[in-house]
């Protein structure tokens, strides 16, 4: 497969490089393309270096797939041209998730929205991904009602300037923020741009694309978006209610055999999940799980992944992967 990677010098670029590298997708030409500042950058691919290309000569190569991951307004501006091409786009960003015509993938959970009429797929936020790979079998069996969801994310979820904020305050540097206060050794609840409603755009994002994903639009859905001062990983906090009454030995077994989920639930042992433990690692980690007596049918459950990997690589990857298995691509 010729393969092309659109914002291949980015923080979710360099991952997503790695994981192909990693996941043994079978690439013919590799196709690396930045913005025009970062034309001619050295991207290493599978000990081989290549020269970073403009998103246009990267359309002209006429890849059988294209990764983009160079935020939504370059997916905007681009994604339709590569389609026309014949090109399968798998799109990192906003841009296209809450189109109705375009399939919003998590591999484990809805591979069936994958089809060879569509060449725009969309890869979900990062939160939403790992919660609904820990979501789906639960909802499948029980129904989800409602839930009431608090992430506590990585500032690796908004990008280099993040990280380097956070490194400069540990270091006492003064440098460039990415965000509108300090984050080490603090917690803010602020995630995307806040809308009329109240609600962060990041939050409402929960919204929607668990909604979509899991083909439920009446599922009542409330969430809170919290940035806190760690690298390895998101972090969620949700509280489930279901239709229907379950039994947490029930709910272990099928979070055990749900493709993508590790269980981590030795409360007495100390043992739960961490971004620390989730960090360069694919899987969903799901612990403390306990019923929540509030209400008839609750369950709290703690939800960990690596937001770069499985929140945005791997879940692309693992796209790109499941086209080629279709015969699609």
């Amino acid at each position: 497969m010729d393969i092309a990677l659109i914002g291949a010098t980015g923080l979710v670029g360099q991952m997503m490089v790695r994981v192909l590298e990693e996941q043994g997708l079978p690439v013919g030409r590799f196709i690396p393309a930045a913005s025009e500042r970062s034309v001619g950058k050295r991207i290493v691919f599978r000990g081989r270096e290549f020269p970073a290309i403009s998103v246009q000569d990267a359309l002209e190569a006429k890849p059988h797939i294209a990764l983009f991951s160079a935020g939504a307004d370059v997916s905007r501006q681009w994604a339709e041209a590569f389609a026309s091409n014949g090109t399968f786009v798998i799109d990192n960003s906003s841009a296209w998730r809450m189109n109705e015509a375009v399939p919003l993938v998590v591999p484990e959970v809805n591979p069936h929205t994958l089809h060879e009429g569509t060449r725009i797929i969309a890869n979900p936020n990062c939160s939403t991904i790992q919660m609904v790979v820990a979501l789906a079998p639960l909802h499948r069996k029980y129904v989800i009602r409602r839930l009431v969801v608090a992430t506590y994310q990585s500032v690796t979820g908004t990008g280099v300037r993040a990280v380097r904020q956070l490194e400069n305050e540990r270091a006492g540097i003064e440098g460039e923020r990415a965000y509108p206060h300090p984050i080490d050794l603090n917690c803010f609840p602020h995630g995307g741009d806040f809308l009329p409603n109240g609600y962060t755009s990041e939050e409402m994002k929960l919204v929607h694309e668990t909604r979509k994903i899991l083909e439920s639009f009446s599922m009542q859905i409330t969430s809170t978006v919290v940035r806190i001062p760690v690298l390895g990983g998101h972090s969620e906090a949700v509280n489930i209610e279901l239709e229907n009454d379950f039994s947490l030995e029930e709910v272990r077994h099928l979070l055990q055999n749900a493709p993508g989920v590790t269980l981590t639930d030795d409360p007495a042992g100390n043992i739960y999940p961490m971004p620390l433990d989730a960090r360069d690692k694919d899987d969903v980690f799901v612990g403390r799980i306990r019923r929540d007596r509030s209400v008839p049918f609750g369950l709290d459950l703690w939800i960990v992944s690596d937001n770069l990997r499985k929140g945005a690589a791997t879940n692309a990857v693992q796209i790109a992967s499941m086209l080629v298995e279709k015969g699609l691509a």
